[in-house]
């Protein structure tokens, strides 16, 4: 129980404290072109940079993707104003021949709408 109280507290003093300001994201590019990737040698990745732009801190809520073949790793800690942050996403060829083209929805908490980063390329067969 006291687990619990402490916890609620120490939300609502965050919540306080950025209840004025709110973080906003802003990334280099949203969408990333891998070209022609060779299926045997497994998965690539690439590094969507952001910024925070707004006035307070800037948190990374959640990130999803409508395939297994995609994931995305990112820093669970808050971004400052001015800050810089990386959402790492990876893909994976295996079994995927052809064209490619991946979402990946980031939640924040600088609003409601999450914002889109694509991921694309031609995945080229394994030679049998």
């Amino acid at each position: 129980m006291k687990k619990q109280l402490s916890l609620l507290l120490m939300l609502l003093v965050s919540l306080s404290i950025f209840a004025g300001s709110k973080g906003k994201i802003a990334f280099e590019a949203t969408r990333y072109d891998f070209g022609y990737i060779e299926e045997s040698k497994g998965v690539v990745a690439h590094d969507f940079e952001f910024t925070n732009t707004g006035k307070g801190a800037l948190i990374i809520i959640d990130t999803r993707s409508m395939c297994g073949c995609t994931a995305s790793k990112y820093s669970r800690e808050p971004i400052a104003p001015g800050k810089k942050g990386i959402i790492n996403v990876t893909f994976d060829p295996k079994g995927r021949p052809g064209a490619f083209r991946k979402e990946i929805k980031v939640y924040t908490s600088a609003g409601k709408s999450p914002v889109k980063l694509i991921v694309e390329g031609v995945v080229v067969p394994k030679k049998q």
